[in-house]
């Protein structure tokens, strides 16, 4: 029989006993859980899923081997360690999460005084978390990226990417792609785009660095008095790949003013005032030590990542709706349509995206 959540808390080596678990936070992957103990101690209790995360052992070896190395720069800079990263609490028998039965849980230190923002309210926001992504990866400049588990292979192959929405399109098992062939026409003409970082990481014109992979706003943990930024959080998807990337997922979700499923596409702008304020902060903090070909390539990451996100969410609508969780009918499409006019939008705009990187050089 399986375990409460207290009786699993318990098996950590947290500050007294576990009097309370309240469901904590609006993440989609793992279930999140609010921690209280007896000594008035508060920590982040979750449950991995095991069916993303299909190794916990490798997963929780990456984290932890990230934010150790992230707690000493951040002291050796005269920061406070404990406030941030995030801290993994082992089990009372050493290990970095426990295993009751199929599930697999782990707890983080609860970082106090700080909020998570959903939306962004002013392009300060934006900005802060611009320097906040940027710095991390100027923390982890240094560290040996292809000693990581890759734990989401492919994430980022958009090559690979192609290929499953051509099989989705080949194998239409919902009879949907007749209703989608302007989408469908749409990602085939941009195929040999869809190979141009992949072909230039593994030709040696881009480096592997230590990326995060969900780069959006309410992975930032600002402090709730002042609002600058104190952590970069969810660090699940910590990989090797490309510092670009993260950049251009940053983009993707922040440099609009619409939702990411706005059904009414004539709501769906790429705002380039918000593309300056990010870029500003990203290469702040670290663009001395980003390649000329990364920084170069940019704007060129910032649609790839739209192109790739609207694929996916096509593909999926084409499979029936399987990964992407969806609330109406129609759901990915919407999100879909979305990208893509980001993207078209992008497109047009590239000189004036190429001109923004330059200022910030």
């Amino acid at each position: 029989m399986s375990l409460s959540n207290l009786e699993i808390a318990n098996s950590f080596q947290i500050s007294g006993q576990a009097i309370s678990a309240e469901p904590y936070s609006c993440g989609h992957i793992n279930d999140t859980f609010l921690l209280k103990t007896d000594t008035g101690e508060k920590y982040i209790l979750q449950r991995i899923n095991t069916s993303v995360f299909k190794n916990a052992e490798a997963l929780m070896n990456n984290i932890m081997s990230v934010t150790n190395f992230l707690k000493e720069k951040i002291l050796r800079a005269g920061g406070d360690p404990s406030r941030e990263t995030l801290s993994i609490i082992l089990t009372n028998d050493g290990r970095t999460f426990y295993r009751d039965g199929q599930d697999c849980w782990r707890i983080y230190t609860f970082i106090r005084d700080s909020v998570t923002l959903q939306t962004c309210e002013n392009e300060e926001q934006f900005y802060a978390s611009a320097c906040a992504f940027g710095r991390f990866q100027k923390l982890l400049a240094d560290f040996p990226a292809d000693s990581l588990y890759e734990s989401i292979p492919a994430f980022h192959n958009t090559k690979s990417r192609y290929n499953d929405f051509e099989w989705a399109v080949s194998e239409d098992v919902c009879g949907r792609a007749a209703s989608v062939a302007r989408e469908i026409a749409f990602v085939r003409s941009r195929r040999d785009f869809a190979a141009t970082l992949v072909d230039m990481q593994e030709n040696g014109d881009l480096p592997l660095r230590v990326t995060h992979n969900d780069t959006k706003l309410n992975n930032v943990l600002f402090d709730s008095s002042t609002m600058s930024p104190i952590a970069v959080v969810d660090l699940d998807t910590v990989m090797p790949g490309l510092s670009i990337n993260d950049f251009g997922d940053s983009i993707r979700f922040g440099a609009t003013h619409a939702a990411e499923d706005e059904p009414d596409v004539d709501k769906v702008h790429f705002e380039i005032d918000l593309f300056d304020c990010y870029t500003r902060g990203f290469l702040g903090e670290c663009g001395a030590l980003l390649t000329e070909n990364e920084k170069k390539m940019l704007p060129v990451a910032a649609m790839m990542m739209t192109f790739e996100c609207g694929m996916r969410f096509l593909t999926d609508y084409l499979n029936g709706d399987t990964y992407f969780k969806i609330h109406r009918e129609n759901h990915n499409l919407d999100r879909c349509h979305t990208q893509f006019k980001l993207v078209s939008d992008m497109e047009k705009a590239k000189d004036l995206m190429d001109a923004v990187v330059r200022k910030y050089c």
